[in-house]
């Protein structure tokens, strides 16, 4: 059986982790959980790509060139405001889990609404970095990850 190959997309601010409202998104900064990832990933023998970026045309440009199994993707704030790079999943057929670290339902009424939940596979909301490791987890399990 080959390897999976999984793409996590960290969306715009998550390189401020662990000085950006830690009663939010922890005091974990984005190095320490792509290490997580990379260290979970080594044990799933699962390969995996990351990448983040504070510009929506970045992301849309990184979307439309995967070519992974899967894709686990924080949109951050363009949850709220990106059909443009909802459009680029949408229309690479790209699987994806989208995962928030803090529970955007507890929060702002603004962070409840995504443009990415309907289309996702699933949606992982408020574990912190555990929901990425979660969401690596499920898809190692995941027999349905052809696209």
């Amino acid at each position: 059986m080959s390897k999976k190959k999984i793409s996590i997309i960290h969306g715009p601010n998550l390189n401020l982790l662990g000085e950006r409202e830690p009663e939010h998104y922890g005091n974990m900064t984005l190095e320490d959980i792509n290490t997580k990832l990379k260290e979970r990933a080594g044990e799933l023998n699962i390969e995996i790509d990351i990448f983040q970026s504070n510009s929506e045309a970045e992301i849309i440009e990184k979307i439309q060139s995967l070519t992974s199994d899967f894709t686990i993707i924080n949109p951050a704030a363009f949850t709220h405001s990106s059909v443009a790079i909802r459009d680029s999943l949408v229309a690479k057929k790209i699987r994806f889990i989208e995962v928030h670290l803090s529970n955007v339902f507890a929060r702002e009424s603004f962070r409840k609404n995504s443009f990415f939940s309907d289309v996702a596979v699933g949606v992982i909301s408020g574990l912190g970095p555990e929901g990425y490791i979660a969401a690596l987890n499920y898809i190692n399990q995941s027999e349905k990850i052809s696209r």
